[in-house]
């Protein structure tokens, strides 16, 4: 039974795993596994329906910045991330994509962002979290509150292209991973600044989001070396 056992992990397990390793590295293997944990956590408070203190105090402390000129620019920050703004964004870079005949690309990155949309709605259905309401928001939301959508969507669109376009021109990389960490974390912190999610609504929504880019990239790479 063990010499089975064996025999069937050396020859279907092991090297699926191989190259899962060597596609995503150790790092970001250990990454995804630590966030994965830290998720399972979130999530079990969340439908246990604890609160979290710091959420509160945080909202409170980056509210006392509160002033007219800070709330014009996080209304534009935020709109970065607004459906009518990703729409466009998605349907642009699916149209070069294809039109320069990077076919595998724009399938996974469409998958991305579907899977992104999906997992986001689905999410909030599940949880039921409410918004926050300790003070009065800049604008009106009507969904759920965990996790953002946002922060979920800005992760996987945003960190998508980063990836292709480092790919694409690699002695940018740094300037470009750099431009996408900083606006995928503005937005975030857009949102919890106007009052419509909580931090840790913030923090799941990049957690899942991570998880799900990594996913995907992974996907596109595979399927590229196939090619």
């Amino acid at each position: 039974m063990l010499r089975k056992s064996y025999q069937f992990w050396v020859q279907h397990i092991n090297p699926h795993i191989t190259t899962l390793i060597v596609t995503i590295g150790v790092v970001g293997l250990a990454s995804c596994l630590s966030i994965v944990f830290i998720l399972a956590w979130l999530f079990e408070e969340v439908l246990e329906k604890e609160a979290f203190g710091f959420d509160t105090a945080f909202m409170y402390w980056l509210h006392g910045y509160a002033n007219p000129s800070l709330d014009a620019v996080m209304l534009t920050i935020t709109k970065l991330a607004n459906p009518s703004v990703v729409v466009v964004i998605v349907a642009v870079t699916l149209g070069i994509l294809w039109w320069q005949h990077h076919r595998s690309e724009a399938k996974i990155f469409a998958i991305a962002c579907l899977g992104a949309l999906i997992l986001n709605s689905g999410m909030k259905l599940v949880f039921a979290k409410p918004r926050p309401h300790i003070f009065p928001s800049l604008i009106s939301e009507t969904s759920f509150s965990f996790p953002s959508g946002h922060a979920l969507g800005s992760f996987v669109m945003y960190g998508f292209l980063a990836y292709l376009l480092s790919a694409r021109f690699p002695k940018f990389s740094k300037f470009i991973y750099t431009l996408a960490v900083i606006t995928i974390a503005a937005i975030g912190l857009s949102r919890i600044y106007i009052g419509v999610h909580w931090p840790t609504d913030i923090i799941a929504g990049y957690g899942v989001g991570y998880i799900w880019l990594m996913l995907c990239i992974t996907m596109l790479k595979l399927q590229t070396r196939q090619v």
